[in-house]
């Protein structure tokens, strides 16, 4: 916990771009393949995503289309996905035989956002397509079921930060116990 401690916290921005980026995935993928309808009302357990979904317009990546009401991708938020999804591509081209400390320590040797990676790379692999799955699977507790909640909460970040190792470490436990 001390070395997740010592982490920078993101920003609210960084948060609400990370957030846009999990959304545009879920509005380009049909429905009927996990992805979603954005209402342009959102009902109460979307509400968090009001500020993400703002940001998204600001940048241009969604538009409201009133008479079907609903938020609807943009060609540039198309060609944004497109780069991201590129650029996870590349991530995973490039290291998807490594082990997790080998890539975390070229990332911060090439001076990359670590951070950034792994969100991509869980992203585009699918780890955390359903956020309620996700938190069962790294046992967080409580679970939120409400998952809009959660993908703009402190805890989602947290819970990715914690499996980047620290610098200079090697991936193995340290058990403070071993020591006699």
């Amino acid at each position: 916990m001390e070395a997740l401690q010592k982490r920078p916290e993101l920003s609210e921005e960084q948060k609400l771009v990370y957030a846009g980026i999990w959304l545009l995935k879920k509005m380009d993928v049909d429905p009927k393949e996990g992805g979603m309808v954005v209402p342009l009302h959102l009902p109460s357990e979307l509400t968090p995503l009001y500020e993400v979904l703002q940001e998204l317009q600001v940048g241009g990546h969604v538009q409201m289309h009133r008479r079907k009401e609903r938020w609807e991708i943009t060609k540039t938020g198309l060609e944004y996905l497109g780069q991201v999804i590129d650029e996870a591509e590349a991530l995973i081209e490039e290291f998807d035989d490594d082990e997790v400390e080998d890539v975390v320590r070229e990332l911060r040797a090439r001076g990359l956002d670590v951070f950034r990676a792994l969100f991509l790379w869980e992203w585009y692999t699918g780890e955390f397509d359903d956020l309620v799955i996700f938190q069962q699977r790294r046992g967080v507790q409580p679970v939120e079921p409400l998952w809009a909640y959660y993908l703009v909460s402190d805890e989602f970040y947290q819970a990715l930060a914690a499996s980047i190792p620290g610098p200079g470490s090697n991936g193995a436990a340290q058990d403070d116990d071993d020591e006699d």
